[in-house]
Order: C-alpha cells, then structure tokens, then sequence
C-alpha cells in the first residue's frame, strides 16, 4: 500500500531521536559482496538492529566484514552459522541460485528473512520458502525497493484516487546501450537463472505490477537473444571485458503477460541494446488516465482539454536511501508486526512471470502461468 500522507522531507532513518533502549533485532548477512555491503550501509543506521555474523563463501568478503564492520562471526557456512549465532533474522544478498535453501534453513530454524530480487530460481522454489516461513510463523521478504520509491508511491496513490480507471496495458522497459556487468557472476545461466530480465527487467516488472494492483498472471509470451554477451567485448564502454567464455544468458528478452482482469503487459530488457541511451521505466494506459514512471506524469482529460500532469516535488532519493526503505519495513515487520510490503507471496508471482516468458522463449509459443 503507498504512503497516502507522504512527508516532505527526505527519508530519514532515526537520526536525531533518543538512543533506542529496546530489544534488538539479531541480524546474520548471508552474502557480503557488493550488494550485502549496501545492505549494511542501509542497516547501520537502524539502532533497533545488530548485525551479528556474515556468510560468504569469498574469503575476502568476510575480511571486508571485518575490517569494515567489526565482525568477528564469519562463516563459510550457513548451517554452522545459524546453529552457533542463532540469530533473530537473516538477509540473504548471494548469487540467485543461493536464495532458496539459506532461506529454508533460516525459516527452519526460527528465523525471519529477507531475500534479495528476484526471490530465486524457480516459483517451486519461492513456494518451498513460502511454505517454510508460514510453518515457522516468521516473515519472509522481497528486495523489490522500487515499489517503495517516490515515483511509485506516486502513480500508486493516483490509482488509488481512480486517476487511472481501468489499468488496461503496461509497458516495462529495462534497457541499456551497453551495460554487461564485468563482476560476479550475472552471465552464468546455472547460477544466476538468467540475464538482464531477471536482473534488470524485475525491478520495473515488480513495480509496475505493484502499481496495477498485483494483478494473477495467467499466460507468458516471450524470446530471447544472445549475440553480444558470449563475445569478446570492441566496443569502449563502461564495463569492458565482461567474462564471455561463461557468459550463457541472454542479451535480449521480449514479453508479454496476460492477467486475470484482462490486462496485459509488455516487457522489454537487455544488458546490450543498439538504443539511444539506457531505459529503466514504465507506462500504463488506463480508461480514465495513463502514466509514466520515468519522468513521473500522468496523462488525462480536465476541462474538455488533454493533460499532462507532473509533480511539483517529489523526495529525492539515492540508492542506499532506497535500500533503507526496504529494509525499514521489514524491520519493523520483524519487530512489531506491521505487514510487509514485498512478502513472499509478492516474489512468487514475480518469478512466475519471470518463469513464464523462459519457458515460452525456450517452446515458442505461449504459455500457462499456474
């Protein structure tokens, strides 16, 4: 649900309030490469949380976790981790095909969770992990920070409003020139799941989702194309020397979804894209109004005229900020019990959607989503 009374400030994370006396949230990082120090730079200014061990199987990950954040519960192993810490809760930030069993043995164990986008590999996998926390009575959460940035906050409390009608068609774009990431292991099909739509494509498939109302998916259309990523990099560009040798995803991938209210949407995605310049936004078409993510408009009838309506403000906001957001609300999930605003459930259909455009790509032709 969007912020009906957003606050005109930027966000802020407890600064400036009396030292928290409470109980703390025993926090365990599984996963301390890149993406996991954002996530510690987003956690270190929650005083109700305690980050009190780090997972990585990279040796200079957990020196990282060291050195940079005190850390003296390092781990190669999650297992012996949750065992010895017990810890109150786990963030789970490893590659995709790392998400699933961590989460499980976490649920298993007692623990709340929070998984980095996409939720994992497969949708039976996201049910194993569904399953898991609702046994275990814990919380279990989505990386999906978009659907908390003020630009969807937005376009959600102007659905709300009825601004839209009838949500209709929407566009997702998640696009770059040239952007194969030259670090970790995104081109790796077996460990990663895919490329750029399931890296890049799910941060506006999930907002865009949000934004429509969380729709049922019911069918998957879709392809995909490699033929830039398994080469040799000529081309100057920001992340040269990408590992081709590995690289077993696609460059491209097209979709379309069709839900159970009978909109539809359409996905466009790429690490490499003969295009202008890099895209990350959505549109939508409803019966009373459209909209654009980026820049943040929207598009309808007043006074016997067509409008374009832009905000006058909205927060600015960076991407550890954005990550804070997240974070925050799963937090006080954790503690207090508020509801989730990414929970497991969200992820699932996300990554049936994800799911839905492979398996066509892989058939060619449509297919169900279950």
């Amino acid at each position: 649900m969007a912020n009906k009374n957003p606050s005109p400030e930027s966000p802020k994370l407890d600064k400036g309030k009396k030292p928290y006396k409470g109980k703390k949230l025993k926090v365990a990082m599984i996963g301390c490469g890149g993406n996991g120090q954002t996530h510690m730079e987003a956690l270190k200014d929650m005083p109700e949380v305690e980050v009190v061990a780090g997972v990585d199987l990279n040796p200079a990950h957990l020196k990282t976790m060291k050195e940079r954040w005190g850390l003296s519960a390092l781990y190669s192993d999650w297992r012996k981790m949750l065992k010895e810490v017990k810890p109150d809760a786990v963030n789970v930030c490893t590659p995709n095909g790392m998400h699933c069993q961590p989460v499980v043995d976490a649920c298993n164990a007692g623990c709340h969770a929070m998984t980095e986008k996409p939720m994992a590999m497969t949708p039976s996998q996201c049910q194993r992990m569904i399953d898991s926390a609702r046994r275990n009575k814990v919380k279990l959460a989505v990386g999906f920070q978009y659907r908390y940035h003020p630009k969807t906050q937005f376009l959600v409390r102007a659905r709300d409003e009825g601004q839209f009608g009838k949500i209709m068609f929407v566009k997702c774009l998640a696009l770059r020139r040239r952007g194969i990431p030259n670090w970790g292991v995104f081109g790796q099909k077996k460990i990663q799941g895919g490329g750029p739509l399931i890296d890049i494509g799910v941060h506006v498939i999930e907002m865009a989702h949000y934004f429509m109302g969380s729709p049922k998916p019911i069918a998957a259309s879709g392809n995909i194309w490699t033929y830039m990523g398994n080469k040799p990099g000529k081309v100057v560009s920001r992340w040269p020397g990408w590992d081709y040798k590995t690289y077993t995803v696609e460059d491209l991938a097209i979709g379309q979804i069709r839900f159970d209210n009978g909109a539809i949407m359409q996905i466009e995605s790429s690490f490499a894209a003969h295009i202008e310049k890099d895209v990350l936004n959505f549109t939508a078409i409803g019966d009373k109004g459209g909209c654009s993510w980026d820049p943040p408009t929207i598009y309808t009838d007043r006074a016997g005229t067509m409008i374009n309506s832009t905000p006058a403000f909205l927060k600015e906001i960076g991407w550890v900020p954005l990550f804070s957001l997240k974070l925050r609300n799963w937090v006080d999930a954790c503690i207090k019990g508020t509801a989730l605003e990414a929970p497991g459930e969200a992820g699932l259909t996300i990554q049936k959607i994800l799911d839905g455009i492979y398996r066509s790509a892989a058939v060619g032709k449509e297919v169900s989503i279950s």
